[in-house]
């Protein structure tokens, strides 16, 4: 009873008009902001911190949520029209969404995805109001071993599921690993594969080489590859969703829910994992009519389950950064930095020292569910209206954002000559049958997996036998190995059947 009445508080506190109009704006603004190729929430909130430097505290949280889960959602809307992920998370969205779009069902797409980010922001929500400190003391309790098991099931999972065989898969999930080692050394500072060019010592940028390889090389390939055939694609019929469209979708938006929002709470945690875990998921367990969609028309549940598990994790995440300070994202850690603008430190105790505003913010993430559904359900129909935009202006358009983008994060021509070169890498993939998606993956999890694996290995030092020794490593060593086995079982025993 005493959390619903902080609760009731906290909605007293974020329903004044002020509050509200700071939420509606965020909201409209990340939503905006998540469209654009290249400029994600983190590049956003970081861009409009000196916006709020005169303003309270609790409006400028409440600003900055609304940015946060706008800009998540705003990502698919170019992901399922363009085929052009504003932001990582929103790369499965756009394997299934781009080919319904193409089939003249984008209205339909763009309408579940709306809907199961509400279903999910809401009921994350309501775990946040109520398990905050539980699920954080939980999961701060898994070490290296885990994270590292876990990342390798994230590997699997992926090169197993994408693309039309596992070999291609790992092939993709190699090229991006071996991208995500460029750069410094994360223990020993030495540069590594960086070929002498200084721009490279950081690494190469997440961002870019989403962009390259999905809304870059999607232009060059149709210029190159579809020529006017383009020009019949993308057409748009209805704009809402059918009797068949709700059956398919609502078990996938409960699906996805429960698979992002524990990610959300693991302090290592991000959105790519529970978003291909989903989408693994959903084309398991597809019926044989609608499995066939998947990479062809392209099927809802593929856009129903992963949108959800984005939007559940990106809810979950504020769990570890309210309860223990511990940013799970960039975003979350320009959050974070937001805090400590305002002289207030996440943690423990932020609970009881800044009461008001941790339920205020809580508050108005219903609040803020509520608003992007009323923001975008209305504007399904006027987002579909980008397909029917001359494909040439289109295309010339997407480079134009891409480049855009690319440049304003660092203001750097060599990362330009970068992302011409990435687009170019994802054309040839495109037309040899390789899956781009795996690239990307292994980049953002690849430096996590090997900082994860040396932790581990010191545990035990030296030993590989560390993981074997905790319960949780062991589990994930079991799906890792089911995941890789139990498919190829499974074809044989069917190959079997019909052959007697």
């Amino acid at each position: 009873m005493d959390i619903f009445n902080q609760l009731l508080q906290g909605f007293a506190t974020a329903a004044t008009p002020v509050n509200l109009l700071w939420c509606f704006v965020g909201c409209a603004l990340g939503t905006a902001i998540g469209v654009l190729p290249g400029i994600g929430p983190a590049v956003a909130v970081a861009m409009l911190l000196p916006i709020t430097a005169k303003v309270e505290a609790t409006a400028s949280m409440i600003f900055f949520a609304g940015i946060y889960y706008g800009a998540m959602y705003g990502g698919s809307t170019t992901s399922i029209l363009l085929n052009t992920p504003g932001e990582t998370a929103s790369m499965v969205t756009a394997m299934e969404g781009n080919r319904m779009a193409k089939s003249g069902r984008a209205g339909a797409a763009l309408a579940t995805a709306a809907i199961g980010s509400f279903v999910a922001g809401t009921i994350a929500t309501v775990m946040v109001t109520l398990f905050a400190p539980i699920v954080a003391e939980l999961a701060v309790k898994l070490g290296p071993p885990e994270y590292f098991m876990l990342m390798l099931l994230a590997f699997t999972t992926v090169s197993a599921v994408l693309g039309k065989s596992t070999v291609r898969g790992l092939t993709a999930l190699f090229v991006g690993l071996a991208a995500g080692l460029v750069g410094l050394d994360q223990i020993s500072g030495q540069a590594r594969y960086t070929g002498g060019v200084p721009e490279l010592l950081d690494g190469v940028e997440i961002v870019l080489v989403a962009v390259g390889l999905f809304a870059v090389a999607e232009a060059m390939y149709a210029v190159l590859y579809e020529g006017r055939v383009v020009e019949s694609q993308n057409k748009m019929s209805r704009v809402h969703m059918t009797g068949r469209d709700w059956r398919r979708s609502w078990p996938a938006w409960l699906r996805g829910t429960a698979i992002g929002a524990p990610f959300g709470c693991i302090p290592a945690g991000g959105t790519e994992i529970p978003t291909f875990l989903s989408y693994a998921t959903e084309k398991k367990l597809a019926k044989d009519s609608d499995r066939a969609e998947f990479g062809t028309a392209g099927a809802i549940e593929g856009v129903a389950g992963p949108e959800a598990a984005n939007n559940a994790t990106v809810t979950a995440a504020m769990i570890p950064l309210l309860t223990l300070g511990i940013p799970t994202s960039n975003t979350t850690a320009i959050l974070l930095g937001a805090f400590q603008n305002y002289g207030i430190q996440p943690g423990p105790q932020l609970f009881t020292s800044s009461s008001a505003l941790v339920w205020a913010l809580i508050a108005s993430l219903y609040i803020g569910n509520v608003m992007l559904l009323v923001l975008n359900l209305p504007l399904v129909g006027l987002w579909v209206k980008l397909l029917k935009i001359p494909k040439p202006y289109l295309y010339a358009g997407i480079l134009i954002f891409a480049t855009v983008g690319v440049y304003g994060m660092r203001q750097s021509a060599f990362d330009l000559f970068l992302l011409y070169g990435i687009g170019v890498l994802g054309v040839v993939m495109r037309r040899f049958d390789f899956p781009t998606a795996p690239v990307v993956v292994g980049m953002i999890l690849g430096p996590l997996a090997e900082a994860q694996l040396r932790n581990a290995m010191s545990i035990g030092e030296g030993s590989a036998m560390v993981f074997l020794q905790r319960p949780m490593s062991v589990i994930l060593i079991v799906v890792v190995l089911a995941v890789l086995i139990l498919p190829r079982l499974a074809k044989r025993w069917s190959a079997r059947r019909l052959a007697a």
